[in-house]
């Protein structure tokens, strides 16, 4: 009875979940999609909306205390 190795991939050969190298000056260009760059913004924008949403609910405790 022949037994068949698995094959094993080459790696040599890019696959659809390689990382895809971006120049420093290309991060901070504004691209739509699942894109490195996309991905930063979405962080950036998150952490601005934490910081005002935080900023917003103290001033508000501040403001009720008086």
């Amino acid at each position: 009875m022949a037994t068949t190795t698995p094959s094993v991939p080459d790696d040599s050969q890019a696959t659809a979940l390689d990382p895809v190298p971006v120049g420093r000056e290309e991060l901070n260009q504004w691209k739509r999609g699942f894109t490195p760059q996309a991905e930063i913004w979405n962080g950036r924008m998150a952490m601005v909306g934490l910081s005002v949403g935080l900023t917003v609910l103290l001033i508000a405790r501040l403001a009720g205390r008086a």
